[in-house]
């Protein structure tokens, strides 16, 4: 595919991964991981797979200031003016918005992709024809786009997009409701239906059509800036961040922008996503409904066993033996051995209980 140098990508990889516990810590969260043995972390395969249709000068690296290192040291191919450190832990919106801010002062006339970091996708070619479909749409329309991909299975770790009315393109719909993660009951009724499809987190939309929606719902931060500096002068971003980025509000770019505007639509793709969020939502996407268990880069020897997860580490072997339903995920100084079903919700509980018990040294 020909590079079009007024697409732009801001890969969003700030977030601690707490769901993937003990694998994922707060010093080296899952974005920075090769959970699945593949080689390549899970930032780093996004930007392999995006770079093949974005020039690497026109992506850009969200992050916490604290792992800015990793990502220079992950991807060196990236100037460091685009990894974009954040002096606290904020929301998606906030991270956005200034990756809008910083994209207008290169090129106001740019169209964004945004991309979380800690996705699996099965099948390239479809990801990269539908994001390529979805860029060219939002040069021609004033919208917002979102990705939906249509559920295999009840997954109450994902949230659900409700489409409406077909838009006159092929795919494109109307979005009428955005849904949080649902129960298990829930979410196999949302799958049985033909309304709703899972919410990728992946989105895209002109960089005015942004600009303007992030105007209206954030404080003024940028916009002050832009009064000291211009438009066009990204030279004081970092030091201005710091200082005014905490004043932001925590809040996700579903919750501020997509869920309030009237222009947002859902393109309805099959390529194959996977939202590596979870031990339980691995397993799911792994296991394609059998009772297998789900090995990831290890050496195990399972008896009498069924419907397991488990990763240990290099030159380590398990045993298993009279075991189902359970994630086993093993690491230098944390054993986690646990039911699946509502792993995300027993893993905060003890990671609260580990802290206050032993400070941040397990976490």
């Amino acid at each position: 595919m020909k590079l079009n140098n007024h697409n732009y990508c801001v890969i969003l990889a700030g977030g601690r991964g707490k769901r993937l516990w003990p694998q994922s810590r707060d010093s080296f969260p899952k974005q920075f991981l090769d959970i699945m043995g593949t080689g390549r972390t899970l930032l780093q395969q996004t930007y392999d797979r995006i770079s093949k249709i974005i020039p690497k000068e026109n992506i850009l690296i969200t992050t916490n200031n604290h792992y800015v290192e990793l990502v220079c040291a992950q991807l060196p191919e990236i100037d460091r003016q685009h990894v974009l450190g954040e002096p606290v832990q904020r929301n998606t919106a906030p991270s956005l918005c200034w990756a809008n801010h910083h994209i207008t002062t290169h090129n106001p006339e740019a169209r964004v992709l945004v991309l979380p970091s800690d996705q699996q996708i099965k099948y390239e070619d479809r990801f990269l024809n539908s994001i390529q479909e979805g860029l060219d749409l939002v040069d021609r329309e004033e919208v917002m786009l979102t990705i939906g991909e249509k559920p295999t299975r009840p997954e109450p770790g994902y949230g659900y997009i409700q489409k409406g009315d077909l838009d006159g393109l092929e795919n494109v719909y109307h979005v009428k409701s955005f849904s949080e993660k649902p129960s298990r009951e829930f979410a196999q009724v949302l799958m049985e239906g033909d309304e709703f499809y899972w919410n990728t987190g992946i989105f895209m939309g002109s960089n005015k059509v942004l600009r303007e929606s992030f105007q209206k719902v954030l404080p003024p931060i940028m916009r002050e800036y832009d009064k000291l500096y211009g438009t066009q002068d990204p030279s004081h971003e970092q030091e201005y961040i710091t200082e005014n980025f905490p004043s932001y509000p925590n809040l996700s770019i579903d919750n501020v922008i997509l869920e309030q505007s009237d222009n947002v639509y859902v393109m309805i793709c099959d390529f194959g996503w996977t939202d590596l969020g979870s031990w339980h939502s691995i397993y799911e996407s792994m296991s394609h409904g059998t009772t297998e268990n789900i090995v990831l880069n290890s050496e195990i020897f399972a008896d009498d066993s069924e419907s397991n997860i488990v990763k240990i580490p290099k030159g380590k072997i398990a045993v298993i033996n009279g075991l189902k339903d359970f994630i086993v995920i093993d690491t230098d100084d944390v054993l986690l051995i646990c039911k699946k079903e509502d792993s995300s919700a027993l893993i905060r509980k003890y990671l609260n209980e580990i802290q206050i018990k032993h400070g941040e040294k397990y976490v």
